[in-house]
């Protein structure tokens, strides 16, 4: 089933140490996405020039979903002058740092004819085995996560399978989750396990809208040496009785106190680690489904929660809960920062969320408490019969990154007249209240859309500035509820082409959602409908906050100059003062002077980059590397290139 390509001339045991690695998905396990060099500087970024590039060779042409999901968003390691990444479908490769020429490949030979909820890999882990000699067989480990729920350890020297993990090198993630026949291809992993001494620490992406009963949303921990499950911790405590026929049941038949059946509230975004306090940090997701919870009435935790669970026994340590009650999709999708925050003349450990509502929670990360104030507030209570929401969400203290307001008809924008007039009239037919307003059958309007504000990109920290750097979208959707006597009826009417439809089964309504956008496809607010934002986190403010992209590669060529364009990915900072980011609907990769927000290089690319970029040092150059391949439900352009740029050679 997996099949190795082994270049001639790679030794067994990998060159000496780098100056810096780029160790684990977000730099190291704190995911600060900071590097700290400093060859590349605003004052030469100008002279950045290509350097090397890679095509992976993988568009997805045979895989049943790749036109409509697939994606690019690998951020590669570096580890002993060597870059590791990996596709979504489930290739894995090795390149040498320095000049991009590929070492070894490995394809996981992932079954092309399901139906995958995602078609996304975020990128692969690396460990060292202490114990063992550094020349022999999988003493360096690549580990990475297939859309089709396996976990695979291979040697980092060659790109062959460990045969003493799990069965000839790999673990089966899809046993005891509830999976159930119909569901094959809904329950994947699409971010690298977090890696905290000799443990694997892995979530799951779950296809969240189908039903109440979905795949049980628990995290799991594995021998990196064995792949031996060690431990497994579930976000929702479960009553002793699941009935057998639970996945087939539907609503007549569900029994509102059997709230527990309820599934995901699972962790697909990266996870943190904090390697001296043994902590793993776990960022939660919704409760299934999603946009209905008259079946899981209550709060729903630890769903929509960041967790601190001890990375050697699954103890849990705290928890917080960033989403009562979830009914608008706000899964915790970004990777929390674990960052020294100096405040008021001490040092926090501290531990920094971004949130899909544009927010920012900061906590001590040793006992889960609001360095900046968290409230409770009053939210929107008008919701569909048989739902009852949370009375109150939290809310920090810290201004929020995009608005919370309620979307009005004087507030429609239109790329013409015509447009704008066509998106007021949409607008003052749906429901708004401003955030948390719960869905309707109406239609509701949800600012911040289920997309973000944040999402998996998360952000970069920059540790000298004390900043914290995010890229957020301003961008409304209409989710609507559905009666399930008229939900077929909607689906094969063709009135609702281009909307998102979810059964929601086991409940008495399904749902639809799209982008509140005008006929021409523009989104219906004013743009900036992108930003990167600055935040100073000594001072608990803004420190500036820029339209980030462009509608160019989206728009006709007469609205190419719109500025601040949605996007998906995330930044890297520097040490030289610099903050690189892909992620816009265009198609460039930028870098921005972190001190003042200043734009200060452009690049263009030949795809898409909805990926994250990272920055390592090899043979004297600092390189800055972005997978471009696109998203291909962003509708960006598709390609299949690992991107290398550094300042010309000799200066």
């Amino acid at each position: 089933m997996r099949t190795i390509l082994l270049l001639a001339g790679f030794a067994a045991a990998l060159p000496a140490h780098a100056a810096f690695e780029w160790s684990a998905y977000g730099g190291d396990g704190r995911g600060q996405r900071h590097a700290p060099l400093t060859q590349i500087t605003p004052a030469n970024v100008g002279r950045l020039e290509l350097a090397w590039t890679f095509r992976t060779g993988e568009l997805g042409e045979s895989f049943a979903r790749a036109k409509d999901a697939l994606t690019f968003e690998a951020t590669p390691l570096m580890v002993d002058g060597t870059l590791y990444f990996d596709t979504a479908t489930g290739k894995a490769f090795a390149l040498d740092a320095a000049t991009g020429r590929m070492r070894w490949q490995f394809d996981a030979k992932v079954p092309r004819d399901l139906d995958y909820s995602e078609m996304a890999s975020r990128g692969v882990s690396f460990w060292r085995d202490a114990r063992a000699d550094a020349a022999a067989p999988c003493a360096q480990r690549i580990l990475f996560a297939t859309i089709d729920a396996r976990l695979i350890a291979l040697d980092a020297a060659d790109g062959r399978p460990c045969s003493g993990f799990g069965a000839n090198g790999e673990v089966v993630l899809s046993k005891g989750v509830r999976l159930s026949e119909r569901r094959v291809g809904q329950y994947e992993v699409t971010s690298p396990p977090a890696i905290a001494g000799d443990v694997a620490v892995v979530g799951s992406s779950i296809g969240d809208g189908g039903g109440t009963d979905l795949e049980l949303g628990v995290v799991r921990a594995f021998d990196l040496r064995s792949g031996r499950e060690l431990w497994h911790w579930d976000p929702i405590p479960r009553t002793a009785r699941i009935p057998a026929d639970a996945a087939n049941a539907d609503f007549g038949e569900v029994d509102a106190q059997q709230a527990h059946w309820t599934g995901a509230a699972n962790a697909w975004a990266p996870l943190a680690v904090d390697a001296a306090r043994g902590l793993v940090f776990v960022p939660t997701g919704s409760a299934s489904p999603d946009f209905f919870g008259g079946m899981r009435p209550g709060d729903s935790k630890w769903a929509n929660s960041v967790v601190a669970l001890r990375a050697a026994s699954g103890e849990f340590v705290w928890g917080r809960q960033l989403v009562h009650h979830d009914l608008w999709d706000y899964d915790v999708a970004s990777q929390p920062m674990l960052v020294d925050l100096e405040r008021d003349g001490r040092t926090v450990p501290a531990l920094v969320q971004l949130h899909k509502t544009g927010q920012v929670f900061v906590l001590n990360r040793e006992t889960g408490e609001p360095v900046f104030p968290i409230e409770e507030r009053a939210v929107p209570q008008a919701a569909v019969e048989g739902e009852t929401p949370s009375p109150t969400q939290p809310f920090s203290s810290l201004p929020p990154l995009v608005s919370h307001a309620p979307v009005k008809p004087e507030d429609a924008w239109g790329l013409t007249f015509w447009d704008r007039n066509a998106c007021r009239d949409r607008i003052a037919a749906l429901h708004s209240e401003g955030i948390y307003t719960p869905p309707s059958l109406a239609g509701t309007i949800e600012r911040p859309g289920y997309a973000g504000g944040s999402n998996w990109g998360s952000g970069a920290w920059d540790p000298q500035r004390q900043l914290l750097l995010a890229n957020v979208m301003e961008l409304p959707f209409i989710v609507a509820l559905i009666p399930r006597a008229e939900l077929e009826v909607q689906y094969d009417s063709g009135q609702y082409e281009g909307w998102e439809f979810a059964w929601q089964r086991g409940t008495p309504y399904g749902m639809r959602r799209t982008l509140l956008k005008s006929p021409l496809g523009a989104p219906c607010t004013a743009p900036p409908w992108g930003k990167l934002v600055a935040v100073d986190l000594a001072h608990g403010a803004i420190a500036w906050s820029k339209p980030l992209g462009t509608s160019r590669d989206r728009a006709p060529w007469p609205f190419w100059g719109i500025e601040g364009a949605p996007n998906m990915g995330g930044p890297l900072t520097t040490a030289g003062g610099l903050t690189f980011i892909g992620a816009t609907t265009d198609n460039y990769l930028r870098a921005f002077d972190t001190a003042t927000g200043a734009e200060v290089w452009t690049m263009r690319l030949p795809a898409g980059a909805q990926a994250t970029p990272m920055s390592y040092e090899a043979g004297g150059r600092q390189f800055v590397v972005i997978a471009a391949g696109g998203h291909a439900k962003m509708g960006t352009t598709r390609g299949d290139y690992v991107l290398a740029f550094a300042l010309p050679e000799g200066g």
